[in-house]
């Protein structure tokens, strides 16, 4: 594979820029699930760097579409999923560090927030990787896809990245955790229930600050205005899951009114389709 990288320049040793870069680039379990420590210096003027693809431990499997998450009575079904989310988690962890990279005259205080949030999410990632083990598994057993790779960097904006991640993925993840937590309840796995149902509660600060910082790059934060800050082909219909999570929504911050539409949302079926 031909990385981005080899035509941008690497941040300078020793800044935060240098650390989001390794930790995109790693190609380790190791070194995805246990960064080193995140400098306290930011690199002076830098430029931006949009990656293209990170490094991958060749334990991670890359399939061009990911089986679905299924048969969750089984310890193999249930193992197989949480992979599955390990891999998400992975993912948003790389991107909050891509975001770093890719728009560095944003506020520091977001960039700083993105490194937060990349942080939690590797904490994410070792939590599902022990719920993996105990069930008898291991991370590579299962193929993945990047999935959320293949879309964010069409991302052009600051505004763009987080409609996207904290507005889309990590708020329809509200649903999600609920959801396969029920789920994984209703096998007789209450670990594995609790351990989403803690990442669920988790997110809705992560939801937050997309929010907090939608409404700072644009001003306001409405329905429409969010629709057009996604990145085609995405759309309002991969944003929210089932059953749809008002509270924790608006625990987050999102106005009563986007959620009406985002609820009723329905996509129109062009003629002849």
């Amino acid at each position: 594979m031909t990385l981005a990288h080899e035509a941008e320049p690497a941040p300078t040793t020793g800044t935060i820029e240098r650390w989001a870069w390794d930790y995109i680039l790693s190609s380790t379990l190791e070194a995805k699930l246990t960064p080193p420590l995140v400098p306290t210096t930011w690199e002076v003027l830098p430029p931006a760097r949009r990656l293209m693809a990170p490094g991958r431990p060749p334990e991670l499997r890359l399939v061009a579409k990911a089986a679905k998450t299924r048969g969750l009575q089984s310890v193999h079904g249930r193992a197989r999923a949480l992979h599955t989310f390990f891999h998400h988690e992975l993912q948003a962890a790389e991107l909050m560090a891509w975001a770093v990279l890719a728009f560095p005259s944003s506020p520091v205080d977001f960039r700083a927030g993105l490194v937060r949030i990349a942080l939690d999410e590797v904490r994410h990632m070792r939590m599902y990787a022990t719920e993996i083990e105990r069930l008898g598994h291991a991370i590579g057993e299962f193929s993945v896809r990047d999935w959320f790779w293949e879309r964010i960097p069409s991302c052009v904006s600051p505004s763009s990245f987080v409609a996207t991640m904290g507005l889309g993925f990590e708020s329809a993840n509200l649903e999600h955790t609920a959801s396969y937590s029920a789920r994984f309840r209703d096998a007789g796995d209450v670990e594995g229930a609790r351990v989403q149902e803690l990442i669920g509660l988790e997110e809705i600060a992560h939801v937050r600050f997309g929010v907090r910082w939608f409404q700072y790059f644009n001003g306001h934060l409405a329905f429409e205005n969010w629709k057009a800050a996604l990145p085609a082909p995405l759309s309002p219909l991969l944003m929210r899951g089932r059953p749809f999570r008002r509270e924790a929504r608006e625990r987050a911050g999102f106005p009563k009114s986007f959620l009406d539409e985002l609820e009723a949302w329905q996509p129109i079926d062009l003629p002849g389709s």
